[in-house]
């Protein structure tokens, strides 16, 4: 089962024993919606989480939510998700492209964001802090990338706030490829979520050599992709609720491009090691194996 859509389908066969049913969650109503969410959708997630034989989520975050909501232990996995590196690569062409469309200079220091506009994935904190980032670094530009509900509110804040000079939004689809492109293109990337039972594009950006700053407050699964300190470290964790955390999290990169860019080698290094489709497979099978006893 991969949504609550299909659970009264799933709970009745399993119900009958015709197999055995295993429930993939990857984020839960009651979090990802303000306010709790639709009290049906809980209860369906809920059934699910109690009657399957496994229960396999994307991360240990989210697993002890599960089980913060009676999900059994023993039978509620976290199985992180991957990445193609072949894809997700540090050659990955369209650097210049990007930077050169957005008008850009060569020295620029350039972050970028990549999500949807909405209150979970801290957007709000970013542009407020913005301002002490660019009075640290007057070079540095920050491109938005995404859609959403917050997106008037964001605009307005872009104008009130005075920075419509150093930070672009895009709100428009792109594709895969273009996308891509971008990751080529900045410094760092930045993703101060609140709630991101995993994330993956921290990971895409990890793949592409790129040190990150990202939200660890809160049920985020960012802080078990990226190392914060010691000889592993890759990026920065910050508080995404703290405007002035974030600020300080983007400037701990820009003020330093070199240790920036080691942090980015070994994200790749990690991504490579750690967030392969070979370990989801095994781990998933694995699970499946289990619950066919």
């Amino acid at each position: 089962m991969q949504d609550w859509l299909n659970a009264p389908a799933g709970l009745a066969l399993a119900r009958h024993e015709l197999a055995p049913m295993v429930f993939h969650i990857h984020s839960a109503e009651w979090g990802r919606m303000g306010g709790g969410g639709s009290p049906t959708v809980t209860y369906w997630e809920e059934e699910l989480g109690h009657q399957a034989d496994a229960v396999i989520t994307v991360s240990l975050a989210m697993r002890e939510d599960l089980l913060e909501h009676s999900f059994n232990p023993e039978t509620t996995h976290a199985v992180w998700n991957g990445i193609d590196p072949a894809r997700y690569h540090p050659d990955a062409p369209g650097r210049q492209r990007v930077r050169a469309e957005y008008g850009f200079a060569t020295d620029d220091l350039v972050t970028l964001f990549i999500g949807r506009l909405t209150s979970v994935k801290g957007v709000l904190p970013l542009i407020e802090g913005w301002p002490n980032v660019a009075a640290i670094s007057p070079e540095a530009r920050m491109v938005i990338l995404g859609s959403g509900e917050f997106q008037p509110i964001v605009e307005e804040r872009i104008n009130a706030l005075d920075i419509g000079g150093s930070v672009v939004l895009r709100s428009e689809f792109v594709s895969e490829d273009e996308r891509i492109a971008h990751y080529s293109a900045p410094d760092i990337c930045i993703f101060p979520s609140l709630y991101e039972p995993f994330g993956i594009v921290s990971l895409e950006a990890m793949s592409m050599a790129k040190p990150v700053v990202v939200g660890a407050r809160g049920l985020v699964g960012f802080r078990e992709q990226v190392i914060p300190e010691g000889p592993e470290q890759c990026g920065i964790h910050v508080d995404g609720n703290s405007a002035e955390d974030v600020a300080w999290g983007i400037a701990q990169c820009l003020q330093d491009p070199t240790r920036a860019a080691e942090w980015g080698r070994r994200g790749r290094e990690r991504a490579l090691s750690t967030f392969t489709w070979e370990s989801v497979m095994d781990r998933t099978l694995g699970t499946y194996e289990g619950a066919a006893g």
